[in-house]
């Protein structure tokens, strides 16, 4: 999913900040330098770190501000009147969605776990809280809509959730030819989620 930020004239130093963190680092990697934060947010560094302890902890904060924006770009819209199968579904057709999106690299949270690749990071603490997230959200849905084996399920959902967000972010898959939603539906076919 790409990134949302305020408009860059009317937010606080502290905002600003957390929004080039995020801008940049989807963009550029977790690897982006201060200067550059700073630079891109119009704020000095002596006052990044009065607002931070450190660019980790900006990182963090401003993965973690994202994630209601995150995890509403993948909401069904309808909730009390789409099935869980239906609302799984959705997760997915946002995925196709926001992949053709020329900007798009990926799912934000993949990224920062795999580029930093240190669970006790702040980042990656935050990220790893945001996919057991949505692999808690496929194993309620799971169980509500009869799956034999929902956390098995929830598991399988995830790996082409992560598959398909990375492939596609790569620029090596296209999601919108209807291979994730042929074989998200075959998983739940097989793992028994009700239609209706």
């Amino acid at each position: 999913m790409a990134t949302t930020e305020r408009q860059p004239g009317k937010a606080s130093p502290r905002d600003r900040l957390l929004d080039a963190a995020a801008r940049l680092s989807y963009q550029d990697g977790v690897s982006v330098g201060i200067e550059a934060l700073c630079r891109a947010a119009g704020v000095s560094k002596r006052s990044m770190y009065q607002l931070f302890d450190s660019k980790d902890a900006m990182l963090a904060a401003s993965l973690e501000r994202r994630i209601p924006w995150y995890e509403a770009q993948l909401a069904h819209p309808d909730p009390d009147s789409a099935t869980p199968r239906e609302r799984i579904l959705y997760v997915f057709e946002q995925l196709a969605r926001a992949s053709l999106d020329a900007g798009y690299h990926g799912c934000p949270y993949l990224a920062v776990l795999v580029e930093l690749k240190d669970p006790e990071h702040p980042a990656s603490v935050v990220a790893r809280g945001v996919k057991e997230a949505l692999a808690a959200r496929f194993r309620t849905e799971a169980e509500q809509g009869g799956a034999r084996e929902p956390e098995l399920l929830a598991r399988q959902l995830v790996l082409v959730f992560d598959g398909a967000s990375a492939r596609a972010g790569a620029g090596v898959e296209r999601l919108d030819d209807g291979l994730v939603m042929a074989t998200v539906t075959a998983l739940l076919d097989a793992a028994g989620v009700r239609q209706a």
